[in-house]
């Protein structure tokens, strides 16, 4: 007994000492925990194969890979900006080389006859878009192009305006996601209803309802004009949050825990001042904001809480003169600005000019222009982890990537 507790100190030494006299780096479990904490960039992961083949077997490996997308997925770099036309699903690439996507790498085309579709948001490398000509959901994974459909539950209202969601995965789960469908009941118009898909199961969940009570100053005609169809939901904490209509006066919010349905109010003074055009996202500390238009002017507004948790009014932050930030060439195209696009993550909003389209960082007011537009259409960032090739050869995307640097 003596004998074997020795022979394992004796072991144990040994490999504390070969440790240190190799060097964190020589040994393969501790590369791979540095290598994992490398910048999501496109390039980090070619270049780390450079190194050696020893690196470029560690980061060419799937179970690799798939931890660096997990390590770096509450960060992701915003790699581009999605838009559509009549048959396809296009990317706009927004980085610049060597970590800058091809233009082409991306794309999804609805044959003719088959191309009535929507686009209601993307989150954790998924899109999600509403296939109006098949009365389906579809889920898309545009890396590697993998297309789920899924049926609507049948007591939402069929009404393409009237149908909204999200998708997201789940922390640590690289495999499984969920959709959450809003929408309306089909003879109760009044009533919101919400459901959830989870791929794990391979069904919807119980509906959720809650009952909308009108406002008397706001004269609403019909319930496809509440929930904007351009704007996607916003995932702030564990809820997820969708803005109404320029003519309402609340924010649509699902708790995925709670598996509750309301309508939190929106801050009244901003509607009186003329701050009409907004979008629901996250605030500086993390919990819930929205960010109001008005001509070049910006408010930036949070939602505050209480000592028990309970958010209970809005606060106001701060006001920006966007106009005096973004390149105005002259006063003749002085024209409104107008927000096209909100990526969550990145807290970057996709704002259209006279002289473009440009990303402003919300909390810096760093912004990049991205291209000279004059059609005026909404954009959905794509913020995710893209890895491209790592086996550094003739062809191949890896190489291209470096070369362009």
């Amino acid at each position: 007994m003596f004998l074997s507790v020795t022979l394992i100190a004796t072991a144990a030494l040994i490999a504390v000492v070969t440790v240190a006299a190799k060097g964190p780096l020589d040994v393969d479990d501790l590369l791979r925990e540095i290598l994992l904490r490398l910048p999501p960039q496109l390039s980090s992961l070619p270049r780390a194969s450079l190194v050696c083949k020893r690196w470029r077997r560690i980061v060419s490996d799937p179970g690799f890979t798939r931890h660096f997308r997990l390590h770096h997925r509450s960060k992701p770099p915003l790699l581009g900006l999605f838009a559509k036309n009549f048959h396809d699903i296009y990317f706009l690439p927004t980085l610049d080389p060597p970590n800058r996507v091809p233009e082409d790498r991306f794309r999804l085309h609805f044959d003719k006859g088959d191309n009535l579709f929507r686009t209601l948001g993307y989150r954790h490398g998924l899109a999600l878009i509403y296939h109006e000509s098949r009365d389906q959901i579809l889920v898309w994974d545009p890396v590697n192009g993998d297309q789920h459909y899924l049926h609507v539950p049948s007591r939402f209202e069929r009404k393409k305006s009237e149908v909204h969601g999200a998708v997201l995965r789940a922390a640590g789960d690289a495999r499984h996601f969920q959709v959450v469908l809003v929408g309306n009941n089909e003879k109760q118009c009044r009533r919101l209803l919400a459901c959830v898909y989870s791929s794990e199961t391979g069904a919807w969940g119980n509906l959720v309802s809650t009952l909308l009570t009108p406002n008397p100053k706001c004269a609403w005609s019909r319930l496809s004009h509440l929930i904007c169809m351009f704007l996607p939901g916003v995932l702030v904490g564990d809820s997820i949050y969708w803005s109404f209509t320029e003519s309402s006066t609340g924010i649509l919010q699902f708790d995925l825990g709670r598996q509750s349905l309301v309508v939190i109010p929106l801050p009244m003074d901003v509607f009186a001042k003329g701050y009409h055009h907004f979008t629901v996202m996250r605030a500086e500390d993390g919990g819930l904001g929205c960010l109001f238009l008005s001509g070049f002017s910006a408010q930036f507004w949070k939602r505050k809480t209480e000592c028990g948790g309970v958010a209970s009014s809005w606060v106001l932050g701060r006001t920006i003169e966007l106009d005096k930030v973004l390149p105005m060439n002259s006063e003749e195209e002085r024209v409104p600005l107008r927000m096209m696009g909100f990526a969550e993550d990145s807290n970057v909003a996709v704002v259209w000019t006279f002289d473009g389209l440009f990303m402003v960082q919300v909390e810096s007011l760093q912004f990049k222009k991205v291209c000279e537009t004059n059609i005026i259409q909404y954009y959905h960032p794509f913020e995710s982890v893209y890895i491209a090739e790592t086996s550094i050869g003739d062809g191949n995307e890896g190489a291209e990537l470096l070369l362009s640097a």
